[in-house]
């Protein structure tokens, strides 16, 4: 669950007094009102500011909003109310619909109905899973399964044990590491009829064995013969996408990178990023003494020092 700072949203000071509060509230409706605001995001923006002024605008619930900021909420970071804390704002009916278009921040703190005499219900516990996927799978946009524990719990609120659930997930094309999926309503289940949680998949892209990731850009080292170095030629590499040969310039030098356009990893508009072909010259294993002998040859020919750059102080 993210937290939401009511106080930024309504311009004012954590301290501000009753009058600040409303004063701000009613200017930034008027400005954001969608029957007469001409920005793209002013339906959204008088929602923000009307949750805040729904807990900031009533005593009992800005103590509680504020005992839970003092807590450690932080806006947009992920948020989990203190253990066994209820609100003793919350639970009222809301027959006009008045905040079914408030944040989940709001309808798990403030929002669940009840009638009197029957139990708060509570909205479930979001959930955060790590998701492993192999590089071809963050290419190819098709569905994952994707199994976790979800925490169940009794009437009181007290976890019980845990069941098994299996999605079946679609991965979105050109997912990098790192990334938040969001699942609504697959995380922790409500209590009492309340919402279920989010389930939250992060994205961890498995090291590849053969390409290594810069951003949307792969490098593959490319190891190449002394001879194909020196003469040019043409080998075959790996891509995502099936082999493709590649030409090495003659007098190519380990390290060399060679950029192959366009077969790197795809991102969500459909571009991709380039893959680098990194160059590293090895020896053969081992020579028979006719090979030694052309190497002798061709260092007597070639007159080449490759330490002639170094100081002759050093």
């Amino acid at each position: 669950m993210e937290f939401k700072d009511y106080y930024a949203a309504l311009g004012v000071a954590p301290d501000a007094d009753e009058k600040a509060i409303k004063t701000a509230y009613r200017r930034l409706a008027r400005k954001y009102h969608p029957d007469v605001s001409k920005e793209a995001d002013a339906e959204d923006k008088f929602k923000e500011v009307a949750e805040a002024y729904e807990v900031l605008g009533d005593a009992q619930k800005r103590a509680e909003y504020d005992e839970l900021r003092r807590y450690g909420g932080r806006q947009g970071q992920s948020f989990e109310p203190p253990p066994g804390w209820h609100s003793a704002a919350g639970g009222f009916d809301d027959p006009h619909g008045r905040h079914e278009d408030f944040s989940d921040f709001f309808e798990s703190l403030f929002g669940a109905a009840r009638s009197r005499g029957q139990p708060r219900s509570h909205r479930g516990r979001d959930l955060e899973v790590e998701l492993p996927i192999f590089l071809e799978e963050s290419q190819s946009g098709e569905a994952k399964q994707v199994s976790f524990s979800l925490p169940q719990f009794d009437a009181a609120g007290r976890r019980i044990g845990d069941a098994q659930k299996t999605l079946n997930v679609k991965i979105p094309r050109g997912v990098v590491d790192g990334e938040r999926i969001r699942l609504k309503g697959q995380g922790g289940p409500g209590i009492n009829g309340g919402a279920a949680g989010d389930l939250y998949l992060v994205i961890r892209l498995v090291p590849h064995p053969l390409f290594d990731v810069d951003g949307r850009d792969l490098i593959v080292t490319v190891p190449v013969a002394p001879w194909e170095a020196a003469l040019g030629a043409k080998v075959e590499v790996p891509t995502l996408g099936g082999r493709i040969h590649l030409s090495i310039p003659a007098n190519s030098q380990t390290g060399q990178r060679l950029r192959i356009k366009g077969k790197g990893l795809a991102d969500k508009q459909d571009g991709h990023g380039d893959l680098y072909a990194l160059l590293k010259v090895v020896m053969p294993p081992r020579s028979d003494e006719d090979a030694r002998e052309l190497w002798r040859q061709l260092a007597d020919r070639a007159g080449f020092d490759p330490r002639s750059t170094w100081s002759r102080q050093a």
